[in-house]
């Protein structure tokens, strides 16, 4: 004779169910700031504490910069200087060679004109037969001469008016130039001596005293951003699907007695080429500075919602060799019935019921592993997990 099993009973619910998706992860600020001098010099003073709150912007300390202020002077000097050679050739008279190619020029006219006049008169008294034709090739002669003498006068007086004068100018501009490039350099190697905050945030590190050498590269005060923190996890693909910017989530955090509230903030547009997930951004607002960056946390994340679902305690739903999923019930003649389901969204502790159950069927709860089917049962207890919710 086959004997009785006792068993208890799961209530089938109807209600919502939500996939989540979990990973540890470490708090990392929103936005951090490891400054680094861009010159090398003692410090002069600091002017902020490690636990301090600062802005951006404001000055952080100063660094010895008495050579570097005399670098700046003297290059200011040089930048004057420059200025004011580059207005004396602007308003500089003339040249002395501009001046004599000017007159040389004037008086090669005059003698052209001069020689042009004569060949043109004795053009007249030939065809007259007033004088012989020699007189009148002596005439040409001594025009040709002229011509040539005007077009080397004009000539030379464009390249003096062109080159000589407008060089002299260029030169000083050019000097000028020099001079504002090495002043502005300067000026730029003085401020660096004056590190100023680039956020907002709490000095969190600040590894040297008034007086110590700070070297170039090497940072010398950090400044961190917690006013948000971020736990960046990797989770896969199949899961993100499940997720999106916006979505819900909670920090479990040591030394908490109830969950933190977060949020997605980020989700990367591709897979991380080494491990094949995706880097998902949780972001918690951390106004009141509860949480310290740093801090190893466990990340979940509310995923997809299906709301008036069928659900069933995890610790009723059983899986066969291929996978495949199902559940004991107590039949009309309190025998036990083996039922295949779809399983849909499942958590730590429940698991929706997409096909296979309604809420009128006796789902045994405990008792149902090994059973066979047709075994006589007796139903023990009748358990309510309406109150129940997911313990994650």
């Amino acid at each position: 004779m086959t004997p009785n099993v006792t068993v208890q009973l799961a209530a089938v619910t109807t209600g919502d169910i939500a996939e989540t998706v979990e990973s540890d992860a470490v708090l990392t600020p929103v936005a951090e700031a490891a400054i680094q001098p861009k010159v090398t010099s003692p410090v002069e003073h600091f002017l902020v504490q490690r636990g301090d709150r600062v802005t951006k912007g404001q000055l952080l300390l100063t660094l010895e910069n008495k050579d570097l202020a005399s670098v700046a002077q003297d290059n200011e000097g040089a930048y004057e200087a420059a200025q004011a050679e580059y207005v004396t050739q602007m308003k500089s008279s003339v040249p002395e060679d501009f001046t004599r190619a000017a007159y040389d020029l004037k008086q090669a006219q005059a003698d052209f004109d001069l020689n042009k006049s004569i060949v043109a008169a004795r053009q007249k008294l030939f065809q007259q037969g007033a004088i012989p034709g020699r007189d009148l090739d002596t005439a040409r002669n001594a025009f040709l001469q002229a011509q040539a003498t005007l077009e080397l006068a004009q000539a030379h007086y464009k390249a003096m008016q062109t080159a000589t004068h407008e060089a002299k100018i260029q030169a000083a501009h050019g000097e000028l130039q020099s001079a504002s490039g090495r002043l502005a350099n300067a000026k730029a190697m003085l401020s660096y001596t004056e590190i100023r905050s680039p956020i907002d945030g709490f000095v969190t590190d600040r590894p040297l005293f008034d007086g110590e050498t700070a070297q170039a590269g090497t940072p010398v005060i950090t400044v961190m951003d917690t006013g948000v923190l971020i736990a960046k996890v990797h989770i896969a693909e199949k899961q993100v699907m499940q997720i999106g910017v916006g979505s819900a989530a909670t920090l479990t955090v040591p030394g908490m007695d109830e969950p933190y509230p977060a949020k997605v903030s980020l989700i990367s547009p591709a897979l991380d080429a080494g491990s094949s997930t995706v880097e998902v951004w949780v972001r918690a607002e951390n106004s009141h500075q509860a949480l310290k960056a740093g801090t190893p946390v466990h990340v979940t994340i509310t995923g997809k919602m299906v709301s008036h679902a069928t659900i069933l305690p995890l610790e009723a739903l059983q899986t066969a060799e291929n996978g495949s999923h199902f559940v004991m019930m107590v039949s009309d003649k309190n025998t036990a019935l083996k039922k295949p389901v779809t399983v849909g969204i499942q958590t730590k502790t429940r698991a929706q019921i997409v096909s296979g159950v309604t809420a009128n069927d006796k789902v045994i709860a405990m008792g149902g592993y090994a059973l066979d089917p047709d075994t006589p049962v007796t139903v023990a207890v009748a358990r309510d997990d309406k109150a129940d919710g997911d313990k994650e």
